[in-house]
């Protein structure tokens, strides 16, 4: 009775840790598939070399020393996931195909409650939920992996220099030196970040019921009046996107004319707004599942439309309905 006991007790203690190693193994992979596999195959090591853990570590360190070796791994083949604005230029509408990659070349999105642990600290909060943005993962890709180690741990963890020397089996200087080159290529990778407030604003909820008007009423005009001048629309598994408005109604009304009478349900997604998007079954009543739309909003404006179109992956993952509800049978 004792030993099940123990062995349930270590079980809860160990599950307590998934959220936020999912976070970091994500941040890692940009990959959430391939984050949740690392995490279950961390969890496992642990527990199997559970009776060698001496306790000269936090519980939480040695988990993490477990899922960083776990990451590095899976990142020696050197494939880097990346969104379709760090692979080519913009796509004029005239010249626009749909021509798809492998899946393992894209950035994946990610549910919030996957990989944001809940926490009192509104600060805390907006560190962890800024560095699940699509863009700022995307630019972590741009690191090399112990370079990504050592930033997330130091900047989103909040990790001394000397716990992170210990986790890497390095020393202090070599891991202030890796954080310094780090940060010089994420400020040049990232971008201005988008500024949706967490929860959302008053006038960022109008903004969002807007467009979810616009897009569901196909209505170019009145989308065009939220878009940015350089918005960006981007489609995974297609390596097409495409920036500014008349461009994007453009491709709407043609390429993806089918999207017309599509219903939007509200998600999360990265830290950002989301929507499942649901498109009419083209062989029969009712709607289709169609991408998963993550929304960056600034200034007002929405500037930036990623809709990730793999949704025998996605709706899963995110515990999204076959059906919209209102229409569900």
């Amino acid at each position: 009775m004792g030993d099940r006991t123990a062995t349930t007790d270590l079980d809860s203690r160990l599950e307590g840790h998934r959220v936020e190693l999912t976070g970091y193994c994500y941040r890692m992979l940009g990959s959430a598939f391939e984050a949740e596999d690392a995490v279950q195959e961390t969890l496992v090591r642990a527990w199997r070399s559970f009776g060698r853990f001496e306790g000269r570590s936090s519980l939480r360190s040695w988990l993490y020393r477990i899922a960083t070796n776990v990451c590095l791994d899976l990142l020696k083949a050197g494939n880097r996931r990346a969104r379709p604005v760090d692979l080519t230029g913009p796509t004029p509408l005239a010249q626009a195909a749909l021509s798809p990659r492998p899946e393992n070349t894209w950035l994946e999105p990610m549910p919030d409650g996957r990989v944001l642990p809940s926490t009192d600290d509104p600060a805390e909060a907006a560190v962890a939920r800024e560095s699940v943005r699509l863009a700022f993962v995307a630019a972590l890709q741009h690191l090399p992996p112990k370079q990504r180690a050592v930033l997330i741990l130091r900047e989103v963890l909040a990790w001394k220099a000397s716990e992170v020397a210990e986790l890497l089996d390095t020393t202090v200087a070599s891991v202030n030196s890796a954080l310094q080159r780090a940060r010089a290529t994420i400020a040049q990778r990232e971008g201005a970040p988008p500024d949706t407030a967490d929860p959302l604003d008053e006038e960022q909820r109008k903004l969002l019921d807007r467009y979810v008007a616009a897009f569901e009423g196909y209505d170019m005009a009145a989308l065009t009046a939220l878009l940015h001048e350089d918005a960006v629309m981007t489609m995974p598994p297609f390596d097409l996107w495409l920036r500014g408005h008349e461009d994007i109604t453009g491709f709407m009304v043609t390429l993806g004319a089918g999207c017309a009478g599509s219903r939007l349900v509200a998600t999360e997604a990265n830290g950002a707004p989301a929507f499942a998007h649901y498109k009419p079954d083209p062989d029969g009543a009712g709607f289709v599942p169609w991408a998963v739309q993550v929304i960056d909003v600034s200034d007002g404006a929405v500037t930036g439309m990623h809709c990730f179109l793999d949704t025998p992956r996605w709706f899963p993952l995110f515990g999204l309905p076959d059906r919209p509800q209102e229409s569900a049978s």
